[in-house]
């Protein structure tokens, strides 16, 4: 527990020397994901991928939004270190100027291919956000008045990313309701996300964005569900979803220096969400306590006490303690395997 209160405690000296200087550190920040980042985009959809109910919220401040946690998320923690005074507003809610501070677009059971998650059912995938956010792109140049302001103005702002874990758990493993893990191997499957990935990256560049921050995919196969479901003693990760997890990752840092190399004016940047997540599994109380593969919200049963024990909240998704240390890791980088070749930060600076 001494290591989670020395992150806030930095986290919150961080946030001090923002708000002292005054405004962010960047104008905007948009968001692209899925259920880890989701901060309400679902709940008016018809699917099953929604947590806009109790027990999800019990310690945010405005309760069971749509976030699939029981506080904030990663980009609610980076949010508050690059200095806003209110997190971002999901696209759903996003309304007239304050689309100038940034839209979340994130969409819980969303992939980077179109069909994953479809047995959740509706969801707005890596596409169905992009094309939200030119959308966003044209408001802003309405409001701004002048596309050359447009332009400029985007240019400051951070992008991320976070896509990619739907692509695995619900699609790649889950040959009940996709073939892909039978007509692609591991490294095949990779290149054709990163291919689609790349596609829209450059719609998004072609659309004003010039700092992009690409959140690698986390260790799914130690997530509790894999644990319950695959793992040989209940505590020993499932290493043949985290071997394919790896392989995507590795492309994804080939991907940031390729576009870093060949792509006039824009910064990449790859956050390594595996290895700050990893760390947090195998070390546990190092950073949030003692338990890493137990879950505190079992449906039907009333959330433990001691949530900022666990790194999971639910099967699938980290609590607020975890996510306060691997938004705080992505923003300032503990180590230099943390961030490549910038932590968000740094990125933000540019």
């Amino acid at each position: 527990m001494a290591r989670v209160c020395v992150m806030m405690m930095a986290m919150a000296i961080a946030m001090a020397m923002n708000i002292a200087m005054g405004d962010p550190i960047a104008p905007c920040y948009f968001i692209f994901g899925d259920s880890l980042v989701d901060s309400g985009n679902n709940n008016r959809l018809t699917s099953l991928a929604r947590a806009n109910y109790f027990p999800y919220g019990i310690d945010f401040q405005y309760g069971p939004t749509g976030r699939f946690s029981n506080g904030k998320t990663t980009v609610d923690v980076i949010t508050e270190l690059l200095g806003f005074d209110d997190y971002i507003t999901p696209y759903s809610e996003a309304r007239g100027e304050d689309i100038l501070r940034g839209v979340n677009y994130a969409s819980a059971a969303a992939g980077i291919r179109e069909e994953t998650g479809r047995q959740l059912g509706a969801r707005i995938t890596f596409a169905g956000q992009v094309a939200n956010h030119v959308n966003t792109v044209s408001q802003v140049v309405n409001i701004l008045g002048d596309e050359n302001e447009a332009a400029n103005y985007l240019s400051k702002c951070i992008y991320s990313i976070g896509l990619g874990s739907n692509d695995y758990l619900n699609n790649y493993f889950m040959p009940v309701y996709y073939s892909t893990g039978s007509q692609y191997s591991p490294d095949a499957y990779a290149n054709d996300l990163i291919n689609r990935y790349t596609e829209q990256l450059r719609i998004m560049y072609n659309n004003g964005a010039r700092k992009f921050a690409l959140v690698g995919i986390g260790a799914i196969g130690c997530s509790p569900n894999e644990l319950a479901q695959n793992s040989r003693d209940g505590v020993t990760c499932d290493e043949r979803i985290n071997s394919a997890n790896r392989i995507f990752n590795s492309k994804l840092v080939s991907l940031v220096d390729h576009f870093n190399q060949n792509t006039p004016g824009a910064k990449f940047t790859y956050i390594n969400a595996y290895g700050i997540f990893q760390d947090m599994v195998a070390n546990p109380s190092r950073y949030v306590g003692r338990n890493n593969g137990q879950i505190t919200c079992l449906p039907g049963q009333a959330p433990c006490l001691n949530r900022d024990e666990y790194v999971f909240w639910d099967a699938f998704h980290p609590g607020e303690a975890a996510n306060v240390v691997i938004g705080s890791r992505s923003f300032q980088r503990e180590s230099a395997s943390d961030a490549h070749p910038y932590d968000i930060q740094q990125l933000a600076r540019l």
